[in-house]
């Protein structure tokens, strides 16, 4: 049954993790927004040409490799920072291939701590933000009263990406050394930095879950 809070009536919406897709009314597309890392860490190693499978992805990501699995049945596009520009364009490639108006849940993933407790992330606030900018760009603008605000945010403090992001707790988390990126090390993933993470459309790739691997969306 629809709920208050299901932003059904909006082609572009927005929410936080695993629950927060959830909450949602089913999207055709589903973009996960997992600034540090996954989300750039993945944009990355497919730009270099490789391919991620998810379950390599869930043993170094416990937020948004989350959400990617839990997508359904939908199309499930990563998203941030670093490629807004690019998934906004492949949202509409989808839509022109469908013929048909195109659902679009931008999940921020946000950081769970050990005991699954999910806090804000305000590097994926912004990141939703640039990709629901880059979307409004292209005309796709029956935004969601909370993906709306997520755009202004980013469009307020798109000179402000860098210190934004570096300044975040989840920067300040990495720079202090978490598991996960030994994890990462381990499985051969080079984790994108936060400096890195914070360039808008540096990498015109989005990565796109097919088989249960990161490939390249053509």
């Amino acid at each position: 049954m629809p709920t208050p809070f299901d932003q059904s009536t909006y082609q572009v919406r927005l929410e936080w993790g695993v629950g927060g897709l959830a909450r949602l009314a089913p999207a055709d597309v589903v973009v996960v927004v997992d600034v540090l890392r996954f989300s750039s860490t993945v944009a990355d190693a497919v730009a270099s040409g490789a391919s991620i499978a998810l379950d390599d992805a869930l043993a170094w990501s416990r937020n948004g490799a989350a959400v990617a699995a839990s997508a359904g049945d939908a199309v499930v596009l990563i998203g941030g920072i670093r490629n807004a520009s690019a998934v906004a364009s492949a949202i509409t490639t989808i839509q022109e291939r469908r013929q048909a108006r195109t659902s679009v849940a931008v999940i921020a993933a946000g950081e769970s701590d050990a005991d699954g407790i999910l806090r804000f992330a305000v590097e994926d606030h912004l990141g939703a933000g640039a990709v629901i900018d880059a979307l409004t760009t292209r005309g796709i603008d029956h935004t969601a009263p909370d993906a709306a605000v997520a755009a202004e945010g980013f469009r307020a403090l798109r000179r402000a990406l860098r210190h934004m992001v570096s300044a975040s707790g989840s920067a300040r988390e990495i720079a202090d050394g978490v598991p996960a990126t030994e994890r990462m090390s381990a499985a051969g993933v080079t984790p994108t930095t936060a400096t890195d993470a914070a360039q808008l459309d540096a990498v015109d790739v989005v990565p796109v879950l097919r088989d249960g691997v990161f490939v390249a969306f053509e």
